[in-house]
């Protein structure tokens, strides 16, 4: 079957490369010129475990194709995947622009039948109101059809989300539609991967819903995180605890300094716009916004105290992106602290393994370093805000050779508090008694 993506930034390409991989060919198309020439060279402009390699070798047998000439590859595609960005706007609401332009073009060159499956994270009725764009601006009579598929990614973890996913969801009115979507997803079959069927609005709501919850759960633990530090409990016992309930589980029970990236903070406060523009004031969905900026502040907060003021201090942040295995930087914690301690007066030092070059454009007065060593020397304070895996096991007697005050605030509890104080480090983390 012939498949066109539209919008080649993560959602797109992690989408193209692994349809490919189910032995489909796909064309992916997007505006930007240099970012098509990139690709056509097997270069990946994201940082996303495997995929540098999936676009490789789909690339070399023929079955992914990247190009700007969007008519060219609607042309020959019975579906196309709509994957461009809806970034957050004004109030808290997704920017439909972009996604509003790449229909209104797609409708203008359709010449058949074809089904349009929405991937991008868009309020509900959007596919509906899609629909109804498309309609008006055809040149000629003919029939399509939209369908609303959402992508459930990790950052960090896509391929293997999208090649095993967890649950497949298409929201359409059409059985004409749905029988071509099902039979996209028909490499999943010996997995057992349940597809759900249902509407377009219950599909787009079902993606805000998952996010919400995921995001209240880390907005949860992160309460009972602050509450142990005050009453002298571990959060990490009791996270272990009640994720021993079946009712539970132990997922998304991680304490830190508040999520980011581009899915939960964005697609939280989009479920708060839409509820109100229903008249309905969603509580959970607004508190999950207010203690995840809390969370923040509370680490900044911790920052200044351990170090009495943060003016003319030098803080060392490893870990920039908002989770590790990713290079993206949007609503990255790090991004708030450094911006935070930078206001004070503060000197930032900074390593992220992904990161660095976005991090220097986004705040161009923080000093970035090539290693975690090289970052901490001269600091009166670390601050672990990503658990990358490098820094799992520092060599800490090398670590307190280098720093000019042995602190150590470890806001992931990457590491067992009684193994930093052992090497002289004054050791705080969350949700646990500080050391």
């Amino acid at each position: 079957m012939n498949l066109c993506v539209v919008g080649t930034g993560y959602v797109g390409l992690v989408a193209g490369a692994c349809l490919a991989d189910f032995g489909m060919n796909v064309t992916c198309v997007d505006t930007d010129a240099a970012k098509i020439d990139l690709l056509r060279q097997g270069r990946v402009p994201i940082h996303e475990p495997g995929l540098a390699d999936l676009v490789q070798r789909n690339t070399r047998l023929g079955r992914l194709h990247f190009t700007t000439d969007l008519s060219q590859a609607v042309d020959r595609c019975l579906v196309i995947f709509l994957a461009v960005g809806t970034p957050e706007g004004e109030g808290g609401r997704p920017d439909l622009s972009h996604i509003e332009a790449a229909a209104v073009a797609i409708a203008r060159c359709m010449t058949e039948y074809k089904v349009i499956a929405v991937k991008s994270t868009v309020p509900v009725g959007t596919a509906r109101r899609l629909q109804q764009l498309m309609k008006d601006n055809l040149t000629r009579d003919l029939d399509f059809d939209v369908v609303s598929n959402p992508e459930f990614l990790r950052e960090g973890a896509a391929i293997n989300d999208f090649l095993r996913p967890d649950r497949i969801i298409l929201g359409s009115d059409s059985e004409r539609a749905l029988a071509i979507m099902r039979d996209i997803y028909r490499p999943l079959y010996l997995l057992r991967k349940p597809i759900v069927s249902t509407t377009s609005e219950t599909a787009e709501l079902i993606k805000y819903a998952a996010n919400t919850m995921l995001a209240l759960r880390i907005s949860f633990i992160n309460e009972i995180a602050n509450l142990c530090e005050r009453v002298g409990a571990d959060v990490y016992d009791v996270a272990v605890a009640i994720g021993m309930d079946k009712r539970i589980g132990p997922k998304f029970l991680h304490p830190g300094p508040g999520f980011g990236g581009s899915c939960f903070p964005k697609d939280v406060k989009a479920l708060v716009n839409i509820a109100r523009d229903h008249d309905y004031a969603f509580q959970l969905a607004e508190a999950v916004v207010a203690v995840n900026s809390r969370q923040r502040e509370i680490a900044v907060e911790k920052i200044r105290r351990a170090l009495g003021g943060a003016h003319g201090k030098t803080v060392t942040l490893l870990g920039l992106s908002f989770k590790p295995e990713t290079d993206d930087l949007r609503e990255a914690p790090a991004l708030y602290i450094a911006d935070a301690l930078l206001a004070d007066g503060a000197s930032v030092h900074a390593y992220d393994p992904a990161s660095m070059d976005e991090a220097r454009r986004i705040i161009p007065s923080l000093r970035c370093f090539n290693d975690p060593y090289s970052a901490c020397e001269g600091s009166d304070m670390v601050v672990i805000v990503t658990e990358w895996n490098e820094f799992r096991d520092l060599d800490l007697a090398r670590l307190k050779g280098l720093v000019r005050q042995p602190i150590l605030f470890d806001t992931r509890n990457v590491y067992e508090p009684a193994r930093v104080v052992g090497f002289g480090f004054t050791y705080l983390s969350t949700g646990r008694v500080a050391r």
